[in-house]
């Protein structure tokens, strides 16, 4: 065992959370004893008790109590593969000091689990560059394409994960929809729950449209830019982040995102459009890390929805200006 510490936080690790801070630090203490030393005062920044959640600046001072040599010890990771990092550098369509920009292929999961050996997550070692590997700020589903951002810094990590979990990143997808909604532009605001739904003879959870107080608010923006006989290509701006919102949202206009099986049923199916499902995240305008200026940045459409564009003769360069009517942001 090893006496009381107090370290200083570093320049970069300014702004992260402090529960964060002793993961990168102190891998081997479980956030339940982080929690039990942080609620007796055994832990402290700047001679203060303070909570997990807390965002630490550098210079500050935090005690770290007497900590078992194991649960200070590096993490044991698997040793980073080259092609892993030449994989992820194929994938690159932007990057700088403080992000990195790629275009997630459809099918590949961002994280991992139990089933799920091959992740964005797992190669990121991958790029480590100075002590620093690139992180995530926010996920795409492995069967949604396109536009993943990643933070090459702590520091990046903490400014852009506050500014998607505060509604600051606009984010716009396309979607290749069964069927031509009636009303060709508009906004869905429909509450969405996770509840158990009856298909088959199974119960299985789902996002549902919903009224009780279960249910989350969810919004939406979207605009018909194009249609070919039983399909459209609709364009899709979430006001908030709930679990497959665009999904259900096309779904109870009627018009089922093509391939999602989960919420369109045998309803969402177009005839000579590639298996899986056809939606893309293609545009993200949000506050630079650095300075705060806004950028936006844009994938090139890749995989099966580059074939369907082509397919139905769709313009894989059209644009979208989204009108500033619901920009509000959303209570939670």
């Amino acid at each position: 065992m090893s006496g009381v510490e107090t370290r200083v936080v570093e320049e970069k690790d300014d702004g992260l959370r402090l529960d964060r801070w002793f993961k990168t630090y102190y891998p081997g203490v479980r956030h339940g004893a982080l929690e039990k030393l942080l609620r007796t005062g055994q832990i402290r920044v700047n001679g203060g008790r303070v909570k997990a959640n807390r965002r630490i600046e550098a210079g500050e001072a935090i005690r770290v109590p007497p900590i078992g040599e194991e649960a200070a010890a590096p993490k044991s990771e698997f040793r980073p593969k080259k092609e892993d990092a030449d994989f992820l550098r194929s994938l690159t369509i932007y990057e700088d000091d403080e992000i990195l920009a790629i275009n997630k292929p459809f099918g590949l999961a961002v994280q991992g689990g139990a089933r799920t050996p091959r992740h964005i997550d797992g190669m990121l070692a991958s790029l480590e560059k100075n002590g620093e590997k690139p992180r995530l700020v926010h996920r795409l589903d492995a069967d949604t394409g396109g536009l993943l951002i990643l933070a090459k810094t702590r520091i990046a990590a903490a400014k852009l994960g506050k500014a998607f979990q505060g509604h600051d990143v606009v984010k716009t997808y396309w979607a290749l929809c069964a069927g031509v909604p009636k009303i060709p532009k508009g906004t869905i605001n429909l509450p969405i729950a996770k509840k158990m739904v009856r298909i088959g003879d199974k119960d299985q959870e789902r996002m549902t449209p919903a009224d009780d107080e279960e249910a989350k608010k969810a919004i939406t923006d979207y605009a018909v830019l194009d249609s070919a006989g039983p399909a459209s290509f609709v364009a899709l701006k979430p006001l908030t982040g709930r679990t497959h919102q665009l999904r259900v949202h096309c779904a109870a206009m009627g018009t089922p995102i093509v391939g999602d099986r989960k919420y369109g049923g045998p309803n969402a199916f177009v005839e000579g459009a590639p298996e899986g499902l056809q939606l893309f995240c293609r545009e993200m305008t949000f506050p630079h890390p650095d300075g705060g200026r806004l950028i936006t940045l844009t994938a090139p459409l890749t995989g099966r929805m580059k074939e369907t564009w082509e397919l139905f003769g769709f313009d894989p360069e059209a644009e979208i200006v989204w009108p500033d009517l619901s920009r509000k942001k959303p209570k939670r």
